[in-house]
């Protein structure tokens, strides 16, 4: 599926490319399963256009979407000593959007025996953005209370399972017709994100992980106890110019005068981090939900369906 210009769900096109030869260190992937992230909107429309400055200025770097994947190790290239041909892996890489594909040896883990390709697909990005943030960015301790603002989403539905198998106590804030998915996730309390006084749901956590900065960052830190910490892990696509990095800018500003830690952050695909959310795959404490799966030929609706459903779990793509 590739892009020679920015623009939307029609500037992605079905076409025949010569296959990708892996590189020192890298692993070439026949791809049986990929899955939509919110970077793959990005990348497409181009915005915001700060991020230009990084994949493009005037069209896109690369011309293939797509980074979760998973598949079955094709060929390697020199100094690969990981994997050999015919092993199956999930991680992240660039161009997943296609029949073969290329990744970093150190940006894939080894999939495990009882996870299908579609819930692996699910989870590199999202995976490591819910891990990193509770645990790194929140320093999440057994026992503890965390909100999951977002919770129905593909990051959000990681975190969830993800804090209740690190031993917290979970409320998951979601839209409506999301919350029986979300309780059957593992929260301990789900309640409705929609509500105008967030104020009102009357606890105080030490952790706040919100993926959707619509309530305002006053709301937010008197929903934290003293010295509670807030970590903003998305936000709005709105913004031409910042985009989700906008609603960033109040909690920096505001550290320097507040109690509570504010937090903003990017994930890294790291490979200790893939092979801890493979474990907890295959123990079952982590099950990727899948809201929709599309066909190679059908990326831009599965790019449409994205930016205007609220989600419950990841859309992912089979090849």
């Amino acid at each position: 599926m590739v892009q020679d210009r920015y623009g939307s769900a029609d500037s992605l096109k079905l076409r025949d490319v010569d296959k990708p030869a892996a590189g020192e260190g890298q692993v070439r992937l026949r791809v049986h399963v990929a899955s939509w992230n919110a970077m793959d909107w990005h990348k497409t429309t181009g915005l915001p256009y700060l991020l230009r400055l990084v994949v493009g200025l005037t069209r896109p770097r690369d011309t293939v979407r797509g980074q979760d994947v998973a598949g079955e190790v094709d060929a390697v290239g020199r100094n690969v000593e990981r994997f050999q041909p015919g092993d199956l892996v999930f991680g992240a890489c660039n161009g997943a959007f296609a029949e073969y594909a290329c990744a970093k040896e150190e940006n894939l883990a080894t999939m495990p025996a009882n996870v299908s390709f579609e819930k692996a697909a699910a989870v590199p990005v999202a995976g490591l953005t819910a891990l990193q943030a509770l645990r790194d960015q929140g320093r999440l301790q057994r026992g503890q209370h965390v909100l999951i603002v977002g919770a129905s989403g593909g990051v959000g539905s990681f975190a969830v399972q993800i804090a209740k198998a690190l031993g917290a106590r979970v409320t998951a804030a979601c839209s409506r017709g999301c919350m029986d998915m979300v309780q059957s996730m593992g929260a301990d309390h789900v309640i409705d994100s929609t509500r105008d006084d967030p104020g009102s749901i009357g606890r105080r956590y030490d952790l706040m992980v919100d993926m959707r900065a619509t309530w305002p960052l006053s709301a937010c830190r008197r929903l934290l106890r003293s010295g509670g910490t807030y970590v903003l892990v998305g936000g709005q696509r709105d913004g031409r110019w910042f985009g989700p990095l906008t609603p960033t800018l109040k909690p920096a500003l505001s550290k320097p005068f507040v109690r509570q830690r504010l937090r903003g952050f990017t994930a890294r695909v790291v490979c200790e981090d893939l092979s801890l959310l493979a474990e907890m795959m295959a123990a079952g404490k982590l099950s990727p939900p899948i809201d929709r799966a599309f066909r190679l030929h059908e990326v831009p609706e599965a790019m449409q369906y994205w930016a205007r459903s609220h989600l419950k779990g990841k859309v992912v793509v089979t090849i």
